[in-house]
């Protein structure tokens, strides 16, 4: 039981009256700080994609650039830049098109358990070696493309270099060097309101058709959030492709205006929420 002394007298409530107004307090408090249906996307959009592509693979300019274009739909591309030598046209002719140009590091390090990367196991990174590698990735990409990449995805998806106790996140690294940084295999959408700019969820679109995409992009647009979806080859079949098929119908669904999408490379959404949000 409460006392509370008002106008001379004693007035009594019972504990749990407190209670309920702290938690319906805590609660109001709550929904205003991460509430995303405040959050205004560009022309009153109620959502935003982005499409993103890893490691420069040649199928990506050679079918899915083309495809993109048709739609007037641009996407970012992560690179490795050994990769982008392999089909220098067609990489400059999408950078002519539109399309965002990341940073996916020089060698492509991942953990050692995957034996394809044991030469460039992370266990054997320093915050230093990573370091240098990122801007190397950065300087061949400027001399291959004429850009300078301000977006990273981690390679596999992972973010630490060493072993033991010596592992170490590189997270701050990517943080002072990039405007963003992209994970791998995540399971929701970025709310704008909220979202850590140096570790962004990718959500995976290998593989999968229409029907498997729309669910997510309908809780996108329930929730007023950003969905970042991955890729890798860009074709009709096979490992870690994305289908084709499914990215026509994506960009039909998304060019209906009844539908309120917004889809922009990650660069380009990530610079206007961080605009919307200073604007607060």
């Amino acid at each position: 039981m409460i006392k509370i002394k008002q106008n001379r007298k004693t007035i009594a409530f019972p504990l749990s009256y407190l209670m309920i107004g702290i938690v319906v307090g805590f609660a109001n408090f709550a929904s205003a700080q991460y509430d995303t249906s405040v959050f205004k996307w560009p022309e009153g959009k109620k959502a935003a994609i982005s499409l993103s592509f890893d490691d420069a693979r040649e199928s990506q300019v050679l079918r899915g650039t083309d495809l993109l274009d048709q739609f007037g739909v641009k996407a970012t591309f992560f690179v490795v830049p050994s990769a982008v030598e392999k089909q220098l046209n067609g990489w400059k002719k999408a950078v002519a098109n539109g399309h965002e140009i990341g940073n996916h590091s020089l060698n492509h390090p991942c953990t050692g358990n995957f034996s394809w990367s044991r030469s460039h196991a992370l266990e054997d990174y320093t915050l230093k070696m990573m370091k240098s590698e990122l801007e190397e990735c950065n300087k061949r990409v400027q001399e291959l493309l004429s850009v300078t990449p301000s977006v990273f995805a981690y390679p596999c998806g992972q973010k630490f270099v060493g072993k033991g106790l010596n592992t170490k996140s590189y997270v701050p690294l990517v943080s002072k060097m990039f405007l963003l940084g992209r994970g791998w295999m995540d399971e929701a959408a970025n709310d704008p309101g909220y979202c850590n700019f140096a570790q962004l969820t990718g959500i995976e679109m290998d593989g999968k058709n229409f029907d498997e995409i729309l669910p997510l992009i309908n809780d996108a647009v329930k929730n007023g959030t950003w969905l970042v979806l991955a890729g890798h080859e860009m074709g009709d079949e096979g490992p870690q492709t994305t289908r084709l098929t499914m990215l026509k119908q994506l960009a039909e669904y998304v060019q209906n205006p009844v539908n309120g999408i917004w889809i922009a490379p990650m660069g380009t959404v990530a610079k206007y929420i961080q605009g919307q949000n200073k604007s607060k």
